[in-house]
């Protein structure tokens, strides 16, 4: 299980260099990178976040692998904290393990993922949790669990299943499981498209403090109308950083 796993995690490190998927190095400072994940679970991850159709460029002024804020509408590259010699070191770190367990951690802890997106079309995605939704299904199937048994899963934040969770924050965690342990959950659905907000909407119980924080209240209206996965998770991220009650 390992090496599939780890395979997870390291199937686009292409995005980290800027090569296409089709003349990506195979291996980089030692370690086997951009190999195919099986059971077509990044194929599924990535229909989560974006359209499966032909893709066409939707921020005309932005072509590249760096992530755009969802708050800021801005790049969250920033060359004093991302030069290029330190995006190698940090990324080399998040892919230099061998233990896959520890990659998933390291996948849901880490910044560096976070200022890529999933795909240079669609610029608000985030590879980060691109990653971390293609580790949660793989190891979802592998076990034999087909995708329209899967539910979103509200964990307590200190909670983290290996390779199920897909957000780890500081007020909960959120994984993607058939096995609830009784805890909030909604269906993802029949098939994996950007169904994000619908899923979020079948939540019955919510993690965020709707009732009196308005904070909470702009977040959770706003994850309501997010249809992208990997922006939606990342948005959670980032607005944990941003609100100023924190």
């Amino acid at each position: 299980m390992s090496d599939v796993m780890l395979a997870a995690f390291r199937h686009d490190a292409h995005k980290f260099t800027g090569e296409s998927h089709n003349n990506a190095s195979e291996e980089l400072a030692g370690v086997m990178v951009n190999q195919p994940v099986p059971a077509g679970a990044d194929g599924d991850a990535a229909a989560l976040s974006r359209p499966q159709q032909k893709q066409t460029q939707t921020v005309p002024t932005h072509d590249d692998h760096y992530r755009l804020s969802l708050i800021t509408g801005k790049t969250v590259y920033d060359s004093d904290t991302f030069s290029r010699s330190t995006i190698e070191r940090m990324f080399i770190r998040l892919l230099a393990t061998e233990n896959a367990q520890m990659a998933h951690v390291r996948w849901l802890n880490s910044n560096v993922a976070a200022a890529f997106n999933e795909s240079v079309y669609y610029p608000y995605t985030s590879l980060k949790y691109h990653t971390t939704l293609v580790g949660a299904l793989l190891d979802n199937y592998r076990a034999g669990t087909e995708f329209d048994s899967l539910r979103l899963v509200v964990d307590p934040a200190d909670k983290i299943v290996p390779f199920r969770t897909i957000f780890s924050g500081g007020r909960f965690s959120l994984r993607l499981d058939s096995d609830t342990n009784r805890r909030p959950s909604a269906r993802l659905g029949s098939r994996p498209w950007q169904s994000w907000g619908a899923t979020w909407n079948r939540l019955k119980t919510h993690p965020l403090d709707t009732g009196g924080n308005k904070y909470d209240m702009t977040l959770d209206a706003n994850l309501r109308r997010t249809q992208s996965w990997s922006t939606a998770l990342q948005y959670l991220e980032d607005y944990a950083e941003w609100r100023p009650d924190r």
